[in-house]
């Protein structure tokens, strides 16, 4: 196989090796795993289609962000189209917290108090005592999720979690990746036994689970990559309210790329978690494709993108508010910043619990420390290399949190009534710990290094059009980032509406860089005119006319 040599360069430090090409390069659905070579699955199916066969009521218990709300849509549509009696319960962020909580539990049971059968998506791993209860009560549970599992695991009829035990290619799976698995084995099972005789029905599923499998930030290689591949080049399959939400959240035309699954649509489907209510993307998400169905489709579009809109502005303020006070909140490994519930909203949710996580992600991307956000007693943290989030989380559980859980880079948290300041210090310590100094502090951001040192020549547009085959980029593949090194600036500019973007123009390129968010920098580079080292990122694009290559600028160092 014959490759630009800077694409060769990109594979070899990634640890591509040429024997590893064939797949890499031919992700297709030919080389996915089959679905009862998981553990767990085949006795999951068994469990289920008992009560699918029976009539019974399934209730899929799943969560509030893009994974759950995918996952959950999978499944309840998987067992509709078998004759089962499916529904789905997500827990409300503000009512119930995270996960299986006794809140949540209770207003399931109310609201299905004929269920015969549990399935968590997305949670549950960590629910030993609400999966006792529920069995506890008669109900029979079927566990399936992909968070790092306790040192006591949940006694349920089945379980399905590839942390606790994977197929090969499947340790990093997501939770709609797994219900995709779990789908497809259960059509599988019941054609043999003649409880279907249907159509086929998992392309709409496929491109959920490849949404969600970047929406929650898993590593895009092995079967991830496949599904991610996939997803991509049969969105046209997709249900019918996420091309609506595609169509409005898009300014352009032709077909999504993971970019756009991971920065215009999984927003956009957390959003309503988040502000509203997570049914409100997981009824979009179920909305059949029907031409009578399909200004419902537009319709409910229209409210999960409206839910987006309320999310940025919440996000906004939070973040502005973190970011006045982060010279007091940085510790000696992370930052903690706490804010007090809001005591006006005592009959109706705070939102800026809901949007926590993000503006951590944001200031983990600005400081470069792990950030631990509280609103009242619920926070969220996020951590990139060097720290993992559910080890910190872990070492701070027993004295200062009731419950936590997540993975390496987020986790969700609920600190103990008057152990905030406990929270802080040993949070701080945990992540410095891991971070392998003690006295490691915020010191601002830093230059994002390359993956490789280029010079201008380099960058054409035969270049761009071979990293298209390296595709789909995100978590564990990303998109490369190229560097030029002395880079003169020749010229500075603002660009949009209200001047919120840079613009440089360098010497010796006519090549177009543009730094989005960073307007506020122009008078330093206009004033100077410096040598700097630039990373960047390389696109396409046919603004102005005829198809050429432009830089968006990542870090910028004044030499």
């Amino acid at each position: 196989m014959e490759l630009h040599p800077i694409v060769e360069k990109l594979l070899a430090l990634r640890g591509v090796k040429p024997g590893d090409y064939p797949a890499f390069f031919d992700p297709s659905l030919k080389r996915m795993v089959k679905a009862e070579d998981i553990p767990g699955v085949p006795a999951a199916v068994e469990v289920i289609l008992r009560f699918v066969s029976a009539k019974r009521r399934i209730v899929v218990f799943g969560d509030y962000d893009c994974d759950g709300v995918c996952a959950c849509a999978i499944l309840v549509t998987t067992l509709r189209k078998l004759g089962g009696v499916a529904e789905a319960f997500i827990p409300d962020r503000f009512a119930h917290g995270y996960g299986m909580t006794e809140a949540s539990l209770e207003r399931m049971f109310e609201t299905h108090p004929d269920v015969a059968l549990v399935v968590t998506v997305d949670n549950g791993i960590c629910s030993k005592e609400e999966v006792s209860e529920i069995r506890r009560r008669g109900v029979a549970v079927v566990v399936t999720d992909h968070h790092l599992p306790p040192p006591e695991l949940p006694e349920a009829d089945a379980l399905v979690n590839p942390k606790v035990a994977s197929a090969p290619g499947c340790d990093n799976l997501c939770g709609a990746g797994i219900a995709f698995f779990l789908a497809q084995a259960l059509a599988c099972a019941a054609t043999q036994q003649g409880l279907y005789d249907g159509a086929k029905f998992g392309v709409p599923l496929l491109v959920l689970a490849g949404l969600a499998t970047v929406a929650d930030l898993m590593p895009l290689s092995e079967q991830n990559r496949i599904l991610v591949k996939n997803a991509l080049a049969y969105f046209n399959a997709a249900p019918v309210g996420l091309r609506e939400l595609f169509n409005r959240a898009s300014r352009k035309t032709g077909d999504p790329k993971a970019r756009d699954f991971g920065f215009l649509l999984s927003p956009r489907i957390n959003a309503a978690g988040r502000v509203a209510s997570a049914h409100d993307a997981y009824d979009l998400l179920m909305v059949a494709d029907a031409p009578d169905l399909r200004e419902e489709a537009r319709r409910l579009a229209m409210v999960v993108d409206g839910h987006n809109v309320t999310r940025k502005s919440v996000e906004n303020g939070l973040a502005d508010q973190a970011r006045k006070a982060v010279g007091e909140t940085a510790s000696a490994g992370a930052i903690v910043y706490a804010v007090k519930a809001d005591p006006a909203a005592t009959d109706r949710p705070d939102l800026r619990s809901g949007v926590a996580g993000i503006v951590a992600a944001r200031l983990l991307e600005q400081y470069g420390v792990p950030v631990a956000m509280i609103v009242g007693d619920h926070g969220s943290a996020r951590a990139a290399g060097g720290c993992n989030v559910h080890d910190a989380l872990a070492a701070c559980a027993d004295e200062t949190l009731v419950r936590f859980g997540g993975h390496a880079a987020a986790g969700g948290f609920t600190v103990k009534p008057g152990k905030l300041e406990d929270f802080k210090r040993l949070f701080a310590a945990a992540c410095a710990a891991q971070r392998g100094s003690s006295s490691a502090g915020a010191g601002g951001p830093t230059f994002r290094e390359p993956d490789l040192w280029v010079d201008w020549q380099d960058l054409t547009l035969e270049l761009s059009r071979a990293l298209e085959k390296l595709e789909p980029f995100g978590e564990g593949n990303p998109e490369p980032v190229f560097g030029v090194r002395g880079a003169q600036v020749s010229g500075a500019r603002l660009l949009g509406r209200e001047g919120t973007h840079l613009e440089l123009a360098f010497a010796g390129t006519s090549l177009r860089a543009v730094w989005w968010g960073h307007g506020d920098d122009v008078e330093r580079f206009r004033a100077t005119a410096p040598e700097v080292d630039a990373s960047f990122r390389l696109v396409t694009s046919d603004f102005g006319g005829d198809e050429h290559v432009e830089l968006n600028l990542v870090s910028v160092r004044m030499i």
